[in-house]
């Protein structure tokens, strides 16, 4: 009885803390957390240490146990609503009141212990008699009912609770929201997430457990999306939008953005580069190296989990996956390119360009010549994005043959890149000859329907000009690689000083992508699209629509190891690697 006095006594020393720590003084929502836990502080005393202690009275020892079993779930409501507010708290107060809430929760639940059933009669001879006299008797008719709903609710709030703070520190479940993961992960896949190494964090605040785990390639992590911004209204807002996903176990999302739309938030993804490691990646192959190696070598890896044709995939596997980004075609094209590039050769390439150009400026003598013209006006960065270039060809060639330098400007096109000697990396190449290669494309179908209206065939007839055909298939080839450049490549991460020194990731950070690396919106890119050159070492370039802006996640943002796929009960079990799922 000595014993369960102290611990009560402590229990409501610290209750008294906890409470005056909520204090606060800012106009916002964070004044409701003081009258909280104020409230229910006065309740337990007279509650449970004044008839429990004081009286000795366990004639409603029911009672009593549940001011127990709620203590903690009150007060870590009062110190979720205190840091509900517009502003944060200092770490080192963070630290301190959740401390006080941890030592709240071991105290409860130690008292909840020893005044169960089976060892309250052991605490005192009268209340073993009094329970002795007194047995529970099971209430009747319309009270029977009130109290078997109260109960029911009563089990719910509990469970509620307890699923939280258990999804908060220990695991939580997540379900795929998109195929960024296939054919690892399908939409609809339920996770289980485990926390607890990971260093969770008490809610909105910066302290928590501290990091037992390192990440290691090939990981599939749960993280906070970087996108999306810290501020503290979006951090309380996310906070509660978790916790009604938590409650309804992954079935509603309210974490919205200022538009409306769900927020891609938190993300799965698979870590793919560690920290002191640079990267790149040409064709589909990552590279790496680090301070200790110099020169970047393929990760072979990746090749076990990077999906980039998902045409080969079982029949039952595709038949649930919603897009398959390229067919068998594409696929094949996508290869073919890549090849026609490494064999490139540039000299010749050259030598074509300055041909092709001296060809036009010939064919123009033939057409009347519109005087006055500024020929560069007549060409917009939009208008050398390359689908549009490509596109428009018919009017681009009579613009150029009838204005007057248009032959000058078809010339200068054609050679800009013609002085560049070297490139700093074998991705700053990959454009350069991608770039080289269009301008070819271009040059080449130019100069043909320059010839063809030279020779008096109409336009309607140019359709079936078999050189114009094959020239359209190099130049739609060209085009959908290029659309689809920065999910097939990566530049240099991070990229190098502008002495070619290089750097390197720093210190727990990774870089993660999603398997389905033709459907995944990851860390390579931004949210937005902008007009860019294809190659920075060419001024009058070729340009492309990009989104590519790699970026690491700091380990603070991790929230865990995606170990479990709980749902589909046929695909049940520790998620395969990657392209292995085929034969499932």
């Amino acid at each position: 009885m000595k014993n369960l006095t102290l611990v009560c006594r402590i229990n409501l020393l610290v209750s008294v803390l906890f409470t005056l720590l909520c204090l606060s003084f800012r106009a916002d929502v964070s004044l409701a957390a003081f009258p909280v836990a104020a409230l229910f502080t006065v309740l337990m005393y007279f509650y449970t240490y004044k008839p429990l202690i004081v009286k000795q009275d366990i004639s409603r020892i029911n009672v009593i146990r549940r001011f127990f079993q709620y203590e903690p779930f009150v007060y870590i409501t009062a110190f979720v609503f205190q840091r509900s507010g517009k502003e944060g708290f200092p770490l080192f107060f963070d630290a301190i009141c959740s401390i006080v809430w941890v030592a709240i929760l071991l105290l409860s639940f130690g008292l909840q212990y020893v005044i169960s059933d089976k060892r309250i009669d052991g605490l005192n001879p009268q209340w073993k008699e009094y329970r002795a006299s007194h047995p529970s008797v099971k209430p009747k008719g319309a009270k029977r009912v009130v109290v078997e709903i109260l109960e029911w609710v009563d089990a719910l709030f509990q469970a509620v609770f307890t699923i939280i703070l258990l999804n908060i520190f220990l695991f939580q479940l997540y379900e795929i929201p998109s195929e960024s993961m296939v054919p690892t992960f399908l939409i609809k896949d339920r996770v289980i997430v485990f926390k607890t190494l990971a260093g969770p964090k008490f809610p909105l605040t910066d302290f928590g457990l501290p990091y037992l785990t390192n990440y290691k390639r090939g990981d599939i992590v749960v993280f906070r999306n970087p996108h999306y911004g810290t501020e503290r209204k979006s951090e309380v807002k996310t906070f509660f939008s978790q916790f009604i996903y938590m409650c309804s176990l992954t079935l509603l999302k309210t974490n919205t953005d200022e538009n409306g739309e769900l927020k891609a938030d938190p993300l799965v993804k698979r870590v793919c580069a560690l920290p002191g490691e640079q990267i790149y990646m040409l064709d589909g192959t990552l590279y790496r190296r680090t301070k200790d190696q110099k020169e970047f070598q393929p990760v072979e890896q990746d090749s076990e989990w990077a999906a980039w044709d998902l045409n080969p995939l079982s029949q039952r596997t595709k038949s649930k996956i919603q897009q398959i980004p390229l067919s068998e075609k594409q696929a094949s094209e996508c290869l073919e390119v890549e090849l026609m590039r490494r064999n490139l050769d540039l000299v010749s390439a050259k030598l074509e360009c300055q041909s092709l150009a001296k060809d036009f400026s010939r064919l123009c003598l033939y057409v009347q010549k519109k005087n006055g013209v500024d020929v560069d006006s007549l060409f917009s960065e939009k208008d050398l994005m390359v689908y549009n270039l490509f596109s428009n060809v018919n009017n681009e060639t009579i613009s150029l043959m009838t204005a007057a330098g248009g032959a000058e400007w078809f010339e200068r096109f054609l050679n800009s890149w013609t002085s560049v000697q070297d490139f700093s990396d074998r991705y700053e190449e990959c454009c350069f000859k991608l770039n080289v290669m269009s301008k070819l494309v271009f040059g080449r179908l130019v100069v043909r329907t320059a010839e063809l209206i030279s020779k008096g065939i109409s336009a309607s007839e140019w359709g079936n000009d078999s050189v114009r055909q094959e020239c359209f298939v190099k130049a739609q080839m060209l085009t959908e690689y290029i659309f689809e450049m920065d999910l097939r490549n990566l530049p240099v991460f991070p990229a190098n000083n502008e002495d070619g020194s290089a750097n390197y990731i720093p210190d727990n950070c990774y870089f993660m992508m999603g398997d389905n690396r033709y459907n995944s919106l990851d860390m390579r890119h931004r949210y937005e699209q902008v007009l860019e050159p294809l190659s920075k070492l060419d001024p009058l370039s070729i340009a492309y629509y990009t989104n590519i802006e790699p970026q690491w996640v700091n380990r603070s943002r991790m929230l865990g190891k995606a170990c479990f796929r709980f749902w589909p009960l046929n695909r049940a079990g520790a998620p395969g690697v990657g392209m292995r799922e085929i034969k499932r």
